[in-house]
Order: C-alpha cells, then sequence, then structure tokens
C-alpha cells in the first residue's frame, strides 16, 4: 500500500507530524508515511496521569501508550515528542464532560478531544514544527475539492467509521489534516504493523473514554461535580413519585436497567430533570423522537443550510445513518427524521451526511440542544 499526501515538492524536504497515540493505527500511520519517503515527526499527548491507566488494557495517552508510541519511533527512524496537555485535556475537556452529566445531559468526550485538543491545539504545535500537514490514524477520507480546500468523507469500511466524532473539524483544520487509513479495514491495518514489525500489531483498541481509569465515569462526575450525586425521586411522566434515586448521573435517556423498580411493566429513562434532581420514566413509546434542535453546528458542506435539506443522519455512532431533513428554525438547525428515533438525548451528536451507503461526504454536525419527542398522553400519541 501507498499513500500521496497530496502535497507539492519533494516528499523528503515535506515535514509531516504524525499523532502517535500509542496504539496500532497511529503507528501504521507514521510508519507508511516514513516508508514513502516524508520527513515524519512522531508527537505524543500527555492528556491525563492516572497510576491505574498505565496498565489497563484499553487506555491511551498515558503511561504505557506513550511509551508504545516512543518505541514504534524508535524502530522506525524519526523523532519522537511527549508534550504535556494535562492541564488543556482537564479543563477543555475532562470539565466539560463532567458539568454536562451534571446537567442531565449525554455527552461525548472524544468529540470534545478531537475539537478543543488534537485538531486546534496539536494542529497549531505541529505548524510550530514546520509541518505542512498533520496525519492521524482516524479512519475517515479526505479529499481535494475542485474549487479549492478539502472534504471529509467517511471511512471506506462502516465497521469502523470514524465521522462521527470528528463532525467539528472545521474546514481551516481539514485543509493540514490527512487520514491515510480510511480506505482501510483494521485487518488490513493490523497486517501492515506486522509487515512493518511493530511490536504492538495486536495490542487493544483504546476505549472510547479514555480518562475514566476505573470504567466508572460517575467517579469522576461525583468528584468533579458533586451535585449530580445528589439523591431526588423518580417520577413517572403522569406524575406518580415511583422511587427514589442516588444521582442523576447514573442514568441516561433509553435506559431500562437498574431503576429499581418493580411495577409489573417496563419502564424506561424518559427525562432528566437536572435543576429538579428528578429522574423521569415511561413506557417505551415515550422514547420515541421525531424532531431535535442542535447547537453549535459546525457546518462543512459547499451549500449553506436554505430551506429544507434532504439528508442522511446518525445520532450515536453505532447507528446507521437515517433520512432526515434539515432546516433553519427559530430556536436553531432543525432535524426532522423520517421515522423517529428512539433514547435521543440531549448533549449527544448529531452528525450531517450527504448519502448513507459508501464513502459519503460528511456535511457536518452539531450538538443536540433539545429532543421533542412523541409522549404517551391519555393512551394514545401525540407530538410533544
Amino acid at each position: 500500500m501507498s499513500f500521496d499526501l497530496d502535497l507539492p515538492g519533494p516528499r523528503s524536504s515535506t515535514r509531516v507530524v504524525v499523532a502517535m497515540s500509542g496504539g496500532v493505527d497511529s503507528s501504521v500511520v507514521a510508519a507508511l508515511l516514513k516508508r514513502e519517503g516524508y520527513d515524519v515527526v512522531g508527537v505524543t499527548l500527555q492528556l491525563y496521569d492516572h497510576g491505574a491507566a498505565i496498565h489497563r488494557k484499553g487506555a491511551c495517552c498515558a503511561g504505557q501508550d506513550i511509551y508504545d508510541a516512543r518505541r514504534v519511533a524508535d524502530a522506525i527512524g524519526i523523532p519522537h515528542y511527549v508534550l504535556d496537555y494535562e492541564a488543556r485535556f482537564r479543563e477543555k475537556v475532562i470539565d466539560r464532560f463532567a458539568e454536562s452529566y451534571a446537567m442531565g445531559e449525554t455527552p461525548i468526550p472524544c468529540v470534545e478531544c478531537n475539537q478543543q485538543i488534537k485538531f486546534a491545539d496539536l494542529l497549531s504545535t505541529a505548524r510550530d514544527l514546520g509541518a505542512a500537514v498533520m496525519a492521524t490514524g482516524h479512519y475517515v477520507s479526505s479529499r481535494a475539492l475542485e474549487g479549492g480546500g478539502r472534504a471529509l468523507h467517511r471511512a471506506a469500511d462502516p465497521d469502523r467509521d470514524q465521522s462521527y466524532f470528528l463532525y467539528g473539524t472545521t474546514k481551516e483544520q481539514l485543509a493540514q489534516l490527512r487520514f491515510p487509513l480510511g480506505d482501510l479495514s483494521k485487518t488490513e491495518t493490523r497486517e501492515l504493523a506486522r509487515e512493518f514489525g511493530l511490536h504492538i500489531a495486536d495490542k487493544h483498541d483504546s476505549q472510547d473514554i479514555c480518562f475514566v481509569p476505573t470504567g466508572s465515569y460517575a467517579d469522576i462526575v461525583r468528584k468533579l461535580k458533586p451535585e449530580a450525586a445528589e439523591p431526588g425521586e423518580i417520577v413517572h411522566m403522569d406524575g406518580r413519585v415511583l422511587g427514589a434515586h442516588k444521582g442523576i448521573m447514573n442514568y441516561t435517556i433509553g435506559q431500562r436497567r437498574g431503576l429499581g423498580l418493580a411495577l409489573g411493566e417496563p419502564l424506561f429513562v424518559v427525562g432528566l430533570e437536572a435543576e429538579r434532581h428528578r429522574v423521569v420514566v415511561g413506557p417505551r413509546e415515550a422514547l420515541a423522537t421525531k424532531r431535535i434542535v442542535l447547537r453549535d453546528v459546525n457546518w462543512l458542506g459547499t451549500d449553506e443550510i436554505d430551506g429544507d435539506m434532504d439528508v442522511f443522519v446518525k445520532v450515536r455512532s453505532t447507528r446507521a445513518p437515517q433520512a432526515a431533513i434539515l432546516r433553519r428554525g427559530a430556536s436553531g438547525t432543525d432535524v426532522v427524521f423520517g421515522d423517529a428515533e428512539e433514547g435521543v438525548a440531549p448533549g449527544q451528536a448529531c452528525v450531517i451526511y450527504d448519502g448513507d451507503e459508501g464513502q459519503v461526504r460528511v456535511l457536518g454536525g452539531g450538538v443536540i440542544a433539545s429532543a421533542h419527542k412523541i409522549e404517551a398522553r391519555a393512551g394514545e400519541l401525540a407530538v410533544a
């Protein structure tokens, strides 16, 4: 396999910074670009320092992973730097994560990390090092546009596609980013790692919430936002008080297990009222959402949003894109689903695509500010 960064000038004088997390993907990117003749510099960010993370499988950006990145850099013969970003990561990712949970939202810290750290602070560092571009091990594609600039596309392998977590990448950042693994499967990447003789060829993938060493995000939220652990009532959407809970941070929209209720009917978390410390439950049909409002929208499309646009959207990273209508509303950017979605919660991301099959373009996305559900009332369904 070869990869062209689509840059002018000889490769030997074209510096590329590779963001090396210590995992298989970014290590292969560094080795691949080194073999292609580019002037490669590896950079690893130390984002947190939990002793338990040093030996925990699936951790990243700390302990063992920094050591693994350094070993790979030595093996392929490139300079490698470790940068201390702990303070920035704490402020821009961990603190915001805890704050969002305390508000009754369901945040996605990987999106914040990519937006605020990897594709902002680290990209600035790459420029300071004289790099023409920065390359990462994400499974997405970047393609040149005829009129200039670049577009972000889903990866060829839908099971590995990470575009959901990268929708916040700006047009300016895309011009300076490259993603060599966009056309590969994970199996092919591991085969390349073995071909390069990398010791991490069979290393486990990192987990979504990398900074939670115990695997329990509630421990982080409780420490930073103790009010999220205050007890309160579990209330049925019809107004009945059904029980008590030990903090809204322990619940998410759509949750069924762990409610501690035995009423002879399945009940789900349909709402979280942070100010009143209440968990609202109801029947499954109350989870159905027809329309959402987005905030903090990042738009990557060539054409601006004007009137109704037929698009495809994802509101969970593991869900397939579904047809929807995108429009500018009075309170923000509205998304109206073709078929109602279940378990949609404020704080999640909604990513917008121009199709649902193959390497389709990412048009942008935003954070779900509110979800307008179809609620069960008086034995019938009505749009909320």
